[in-house]
């Protein structure tokens, strides 16, 4: 408030006049300024670049999900075939110890009859000196 502190009342109220109808001038330089064609253009030509925008964005987006999808699968594949891998030494190290138990079950068979056969020897001498001594 720079002006005088003495004003009157009418030059108040000619002065807020003054004041609104710059203001209206503004608002209507304003509009029609939004109005005229090179501001159309303007932004019409910003409605480009911003679909422009978006496309782009979508392709990014589009690729980068191909590419984790594209590397999801690569894993999912060498998980699977690891497990396959797996399983299948696991199959082979069960094959290798069933094998090994079977052999020593027939050597222990095989042992068992071999001293079964060796009792029944001794047995079979001892009773046939037994007889011869009568």
């Amino acid at each position: 408030m720079n002006g005088p502190k003495n004003t009157s009342l009418e030059d108040r109220l000619s002065a807020a006049a003054k004041a609104k109808k710059a203001q209206l001038e503004r608002a209507a330089r304003a509009r029609s300024a939004a109005d005229s064609p090179e501001a159309v253009e303007q932004r019409t030509a910003r409605e480009a670049v911003r679909v422009a925008r978006d496309a782009r964005i979508a392709e990014r987006t589009a690729t980068k999900l191909a590419i984790e999808a594209r590397q999801a699968a690569d894993l999912a594949a060498a998980q699977a075939a690891e497990a396959a891998a797996r399983e299948a030494a696991l199959k082979a190290e069960q094959e290798a110890r069933d094998t090994e138990f079977a052999e020593r079950m027939a050597r222990e068979a095989n042992t068992e009859a071999e001293r079964q056969a060796a009792r029944d020897a001794r047995y079979a001498a001892r009773k046939a000196r037994k007889r011869k001594g009568r």
